[in-house]
């Protein structure tokens, strides 16, 4: 099973995530993509078995991803203060991987029903998602 971690900016998101899944499950192989090379860094150091930076690797990671995690900028072009560009939402909408979205309201949209939570429990919620589907 693939499991790709796509994030950007800091890479604070997907960091948390590779850290709490590998805690969980070790041997778990994991990708990191991010759309920044301190995204990518900063998820590698958490744990990541692999690491790609830019569009390009978040396209061909959408291709063959068995799920895909990341906030859910990541399906919104522009996204992430412009690091989303229009063709890795389009690739990441499109995938038919099982798609992880955590919800952040902010960058001017607002996710309606979504509780205000704090990562700490959302990354609870993707990891136990990720459980039920190993």
């Amino acid at each position: 099973m693939k499991i790709t971690v796509i994030d950007g900016q800091g890479g604070k998101m997907g960091r948390t995530v590779i850290e709490q899944l590998k805690k969980n499950h070790p041997a778990l192989e994991l990708y990191a993509v991010g759309t920044n090379s301190t995204a990518t860094a900063a998820m590698v150091k958490a744990g990541a078995d692999y690491g790609a930076t830019g569009e390009n690797p978040c396209i061909v990671a959408a291709r063959d991803s068995d799920i895909i995690i990341g906030p859910i900028g990541i399906v919104f072009a522009d996204a992430l203060l412009g690091e989303i560009t229009p063709a890795i939402a389009q690739a990441i909408g499109s995938s038919k991987a099982f798609k992880i979205l955590i919800p952040v309201n902010r960058c001017s949209h607002y996710i309606v029903g979504c509780r205000e939570a704090g990562l700490g429990e959302y990354i609870r919620l993707v990891c136990e998602k990720v459980d039920s589907l190993l």
